[in-house]
């Protein structure tokens, strides 16, 4: 993944400092920045290139801060790197979702032990500095929903896929076809890999945001988003344009419960009712239908 950098100096009086630096990381959260270091004067945050925007992050610090401090910053580039090496290399214990579901390391894993079908659905996912594995609670509310939906004969839109794994879990549950896209070219050759691992020949992976759908002829059935409230928002209006009709699904989770209401007013505007949330300690997923 390709990161930017913010080096954030915060002015304020010492005993402000800890709040000040809470407060500007929820600004930063809002403008699409995902993780934070604490330094002697403020804070070092990271998002990634495409989706960092200088307004919105302007906006936010100026709507977040108290007053009494004061904020500057600078950008830089962060080297390309596989943010999760230590972590591949290390692995992950076997994830069950549900009765019938198991998510494995496939780096960790001898695949040959689970010939033949004993009922149980396995997927193999091997994470190239991809998100997508089962650990993450987003993850695992979206498969769950996915084990209630009848898929038998449906086609699946998988928008930022990551690993793959819901699409991957989608076409193991029946789908007769899946397309996946992400803006990250290590993620959408990672799940390449992993639809090829898990013997999945009827999934497709594009690289690009959400603007590849404008180059898509077919409709959907089913469109599940794992993905940053700011970018499920922003394009709302693009996944309308791929799904098939009235009663089409989309599935949306990668965003806090409080949440839940910015993303059933643009679901709204759309065409889309929400039927139901389903949580996660602070994480949400969320099933909306279209309805015309």
């Amino acid at each position: 993944m390709k990161y930017f950098v913010a080096n954030f100096k915060i002015e304020c009086e010492a005993e402000l400092m800890q709040p000040a630096r809470e407060l500007l990381s929820a600004a930063a959260c809002e403008a699409g920045f995902e993780a934070f270091e604490d330094t002697d004067g403020g804070l070092l945050g990271y998002v990634q290139r495409p989706l960092f925007n200088k307004e919105a992050l302007d906006e936010a610090i100026a709507d977040y801060m108290p007053e009494g401090a004061t904020v500057t910053y600078d950008v830089e580039e962060v080297p390309d790197q596989d943010w999760n090496q230590g972590w591949e290399d290390e692995g992950f214990e076997p994830i069950g979702v549900g009765d019938h579901l198991i998510i494995y390391d496939a780096k960790h894993t001898d695949m040959n032990m689970f010939a033949g079908n004993d009922g149980v659905m396995r997927i193999f996912i091997e994470a190239r500095n991809a998100f997508g594995t089962g650990t993450h609670q987003t993850t695992r509310m979206i498969l769950r929903r996915l084990l209630g939906i009848g898929l038998n004969g449906k086609t699946v839109l998988d928008c930022g896929c990551g690993t793959g794994i819901l699409g991957i879990a989608a076409s193991k549950m029946g789908a007769k076809k899946v397309l996946g896209y992400d803006i990250d070219e290590w993620s959408s050759e990672n799940a390449k890999h992993n639809a090829e691992l898990n013997g999945v020949k009827n999934m497709d992976v594009l690289l690009g945001d959400a603007s590849v759908l404008s180059g898509v002829q077919d409709k959907f059935d089913l469109v599940v988003a794992n993905i940053n409230r700011n970018i499920l928002i922003n394009d709302m209006t693009a996944f309308r344009g791929v799904m098939r009709g009235n009663g089409t699904k989309l599935i949306l989770s990668g965003f806090y419960t409080t949440d839940v209401p910015m993303l059933q007013e643009a679901a709204a505007a759309n065409g889309l009712q929400l039927k139901d949330v389903v949580e996660d300690g602070e994480w949400a997923c969320a099933l909306f239908e279209l309805s015309l």
